[in-house]
């Protein structure tokens, strides 16, 4: 980020304090929402993608834990606020796909992918803006929005609306965000792996400054997702539809961009 100029990384800060707010907020769209803009100031996603990374790391993790601590002063500890049990039903499913979509074993266009997902999911949030949201009467086609989520997750950053409009039908609402942050926990521990063993610059430096940012980001987000959990559940899912069709919107424009 050396050759950046002022202006752009003044630029680049303000966009990680939005990745901050859309990933807490909501659970997921945090890397979507950002990685455009950021290449809009500089066209190198692999000065980006390890600090997104680290970042979606250390504030899922700290996410996840403040949620599920225990009560001060009191023995009886919260309810989980995650969906363990979904988690790794949904991972059986993921784990292969992702470990070929990291290793880049196969090899899709871009854009007509992009195009194929953004448009699925587009359809989908328009079911939850209605309050009339698909439920599968079978778990294959659970199963290939799954799989292709984690391939796309392995190789990009656009899979995960596609895996949570299968997490939004399976996981209940006060355990949807925590139990994404988990699963992104995972997916994204498999990608900086690959991203150490191809030895890509993690651009430690720019963490100095960038995670304060998206920690101011974070700190509005958990405000937000408050509350959004105590809304009717009809203006949730109508809320989660609304930013899942902005997203696909936004990814399709930024395909022809």
């Amino acid at each position: 980020m050396d050759e950046l100029t002022n202006i752009q990384l003044a630029f680049v800060l303000l966009i990680f304090v939005w990745s901050g707010f859309v990933r807490t907020g909501l659970g997921f769209g945090g890397a979507m929402m950002s990685l455009p803009l950021l290449l809009l100031v500089d066209d190198r996603p692999l000065v980006y993608l390890p600090i997104i990374a680290v970042h979606l790391l250390i504030f899922s993790t700290l996410t996840v834990w403040q949620n599920n601590r225990k009560f001060s002063g009191q023995s009886i500890e919260k309810p989980s606020t995650v969906d363990w049990a979904y988690l790794k039903k949904s991972m059986k499913i993921m784990i292969i796909p992702e470990l070929i979509g990291v290793a880049g074993l196969l090899t899709i266009p871009a854009n007509i992918m992009s195009i194929i997902i953004f448009s699925i999911i587009s359809v989908y949030s328009v079911s939850y803006i209605l309050n009339k949201p698909f439920k599968s009467s079978h778990p294959i086609t659970d199963g290939i929005f799954l799989a292709l989520g984690a391939y796309i997750s392995g190789t990009s950053l656009i899979g995960a609306p596609l895996i949570m409009s299968v997490y939004l039908v399976h996981v209940a609402r006060e355990k949807l965000r925590d139990t994404l942050f988990v699963l992104w926990f995972i997916l994204v521990s498999i990608k900086m792996c690959a991203f150490l063993i191809a030895g890509v610059d993690l651009q430690l430096d720019a963490h100095l400054w960038l995670l304060p940012a998206t920690a101011v980001g974070h700190y509005f987000g958990l405000k937000f997702h408050t509350r959004l959990l105590q809304a009717d559940p009809v203006v949730f899912y109508r809320v989660i539809g609304s930013a899942l069709l902005f997203f696909s919107a936004f990814g399709l424009v930024s395909i022809y961009w």
